[in-house]
């Protein structure tokens, strides 16, 4: 039994239009938190951004339960917990200390490595197919970044400040890739786990050097903006990578800097700048030759048994037991029996096989 054609394509631009969707949500992010920066020091505004987004899902999940997601279980957390440590307790700490000892327009500059580094990591540790188009159009969106946030110097006064901040988007490229390992579990419960986790550490950092502030409307703005960017815009960036695989989604999310100083010119009056023109044709490009993809050719399902939210597709034509829920989506346990077939595909998490 196979998919119709029509439902195949739209499966397929299922992944990319989700992360760019995350990727507006992020961008959206840092000209709405730059107008709080001058009222609140950035490690608490940080603390505010993910606890907005930790507990904000905390009660969306209170309110809807997720019946067609399954929970983490035992043997995700050998991935989960050190996506928390890399992305919500290192990442930011590094940061900090680099952006103590860096220039604002280098620190900039160097951040666009995170989406690089993500790639490297999936291509390179965890094997995830590469393609010469997919590098070329990296290539072209990070380049359109480095353009954006270049500000006319680049000085390295001291090599302890970029370091540190390098390393930070090294951590943060690995919490993408733990993350993808854990991308079948329930994404709201992912998400909210991280922003709590996340906002608990910044906001003990923030007691333990004295930064403190609990003014109710910059908390109530700060709040909403992590919620909708750091908590929405995470959930669906873990769906993200459970349908286009890492290096993919971490091209895409890296069009966030591009849709923030969009943003910053229709909300804050910021000028156009010949920055801004170019970094929209190079991601333009990079992201028309991600869009434009065609991956087919024969490949091999090898047997799989696990548990995730599914319909039943070509991938999932399996027997059910009077237990199993009849309505789809569902979860529950299942296994993949030996398949060979042909059909367009991305490194989403049924399709991890070699290439030639």
């Amino acid at each position: 039994m196979s998919e119709p054609e029509t439902s195949r394509e739209t499966s397929l631009l299922k992944g990319p239009m989700l992360a760019l969707v995350s990727a507006l949500l992020f961008g959206v992010s840092t000209p709405l938190a730059k107008v709080l920066l001058g009222n609140i020091h950035p490690l608490m505004l940080a603390s505010i951004l993910y606890l907005g987004s930790g507990i904000g899902l905390f009660i969306y999940s209170r309110f809807r339960r997720e019946l067609s997601e399954t929970a983490l279980t035992a043997g995700d957390w050998l991935w989960f917990a050190p996506a928390i440590f890399c992305g919500g307790i290192l990442g930011p700490i590094l940061l900090l200390v680099g952006l103590q000892l860096t220039s604002a327009s280098a620190a900039s500059l160097l951040l666009v490595l995170e989406g690089v580094f993500s790639a490297l990591i999936a291509w390179i540790a965890f094997r995830e197919h590469f393609h010469i188009r997919i590098g070329i159009g990296m290539a072209a969106i990070t380049l359109g970044a480095a353009v954006l946030a270049w500000q006319g110097e680049f000085s390295l006064e001291t090599a302890y400040g970029p370091v540190l901040i390098v390393l930070a988007c090294v951590s943060w490229a690995a919490d993408n890739n733990f993350t993808r390992k854990v991308a079948l579990s329930n994404p709201v419960q992912i998400a909210m786990i991280k922003g709590l986790v996340a906002g608990s550490v910044n906001l003990a950092l923030c007691l333990l050097v004295g930064v403190v502030s609990f003014e109710p409307i910059l908390v109530t703005a700060g709040a909403l903006i992590g919620f909708l960017s750091y908590g929405v815009g995470l959930v669906i960036f873990v769906y993200a990578l459970r349908a286009i695989g890492s290096a993919r989604t971490a091209a895409y999310y890296s069009v966030a800097p591009f849709i923030g100083a969009l943003v910053a010119v229709v909300l804050l009056g910021e000028p156009v700048t010949w920055q801004l023109a170019i970094a929209a044709l190079l991601m333009a490009f990079g992201v028309w030759l991600h869009l434009s993809e065609h991956h087919e050719h024969p490949h091999q399902h090898e047997t799989l048994e696990h548990s995730h939210s599914h319909i039943h597709d070509m991938h999932h034509q399996h027997e059910h037991s009077a237990k199993d829920p009849a309505h789809e989506p569902h979860v529950h346990a299942h296994v993949h029996r030996p398949l060979g077939h042909t059909h367009p595909h991305f490194p989403d998490s049924h399709h991890t096989h070699g290439h030639t």
